[in-house]
């Protein structure tokens, strides 16, 4: 499936978790011996009442993270797909908490991504105490970047054009950057106007995708604390668009697409090249 570009390889495993190692997932990942994504995606079944479905996700570098905007709107869209819910807003307990799916009448999907955390411990960062700016050294400069959690880490930075900044070179740097511990996704923010900005994420574990949802709130959270953006803004990253809502108080909203592209089926005797069918 895929979210804007964003793609996935989404597990069922309502019946059994498969053993998930991390070498397991990075060759499931990988573009040339495996299938191919940037993050692979597990249904569950739930465990708590109250809760409908369980939901763990993998980057392609084997890591298991707590957030993915775009992985989220593809979880809805398979689980009505294949019929494990009726309901139109599903409650998911994700590894950085419970957030709620709500399915469209257009196919968009309605994410509550929860609230934003500044606190640097809950990035984690390195940092004296918490701010809304931090002056981070990358290769011999200063950048400011706002450093946020949306259950999982972002750093965003401004720029005058996204499509002449320099991601594939700063996106490595600052997310293995000593001040992140657990590394970082790093955005790159053009305002074009309060109501419209222009976006590109290097993902940690990952590499620069064509979208990232939860990329793409902790941009507008960052823009509107500034002073820069409204409540509402249309993103435009290189996969399409996505819509985003925060108010500076409650939780962010983030609305867009998800499409699921094929079905496969995985050997039981491995997960090597030799086994993906």
């Amino acid at each position: 499936m895929h979210g804007l570009g964003n793609d996935f390889v989404v597990l069922d495993a309502m019946a059994g978790t498969p053993d998930l190692t991390p070498e397991r997932i990075r060759r499931l990942a990988d573009r040339h011996f495996g299938v191919g994504c940037d993050q692979v995606l597990v249904v569950l079944p739930s465990t708590e009442p109250g809760i409908d479905f369980g939901y763990r996700i993998f980057n392609a570098d084997g890591r298991e993270v707590q957030q993915c905007g775009n992985g989220a709107r593809c979880f809805a869209r398979y689980v009505r797909d294949e019929g494990l819910s009726a309901k139109e807003t599903l409650t998911v307990r994700t590894m950085g908490g419970v957030i709620t799916l709500t399915l469209q009448d257009d196919g968009d999907v309605v994410v509550n991504m929860g609230h934003v955390r500044w606190d640097p411990t809950a990035v984690p960062f390195v940092a004296e105490h918490e701010q809304r700016q931090y002056a981070l050294d990358i290769g011999g400069r200063s950048v400011d970047v706002s450093v946020l959690s949306l259950g999982n880490p972002h750093a965003v930075q401004i720029v005058a054009d996204v499509e002449r900044a320099a991601v594939d070179v700063e996106g490595p740097l600052i997310e293995r950057h000593a001040r992140f511990p657990e590394g970082v996704n790093v955005g790159f923010m053009q305002i074009i106007d309060r109501r419209t900005i222009r976006l590109r994420v290097h993902e940690r574990g990952a590499g620069e995708t064509l979208a990232c949802g939860s990329g793409a709130c902790a941009a507008v959270v960052a823009g509107r604390e500034r002073g820069l953006l409204d409540d509402e803004v249309q993103v435009h990253l290189r996969g399409g668009r996505l819509y985003v809502r925060y108010d500076g108080a409650g939780p962010v909203w983030m609305r867009g697409p998800a499409q699921r592209v094929y079905e496969g089926r995985l050997s039981e005797q491995g997960w090597g090249r030799e086994t993906v069918e």
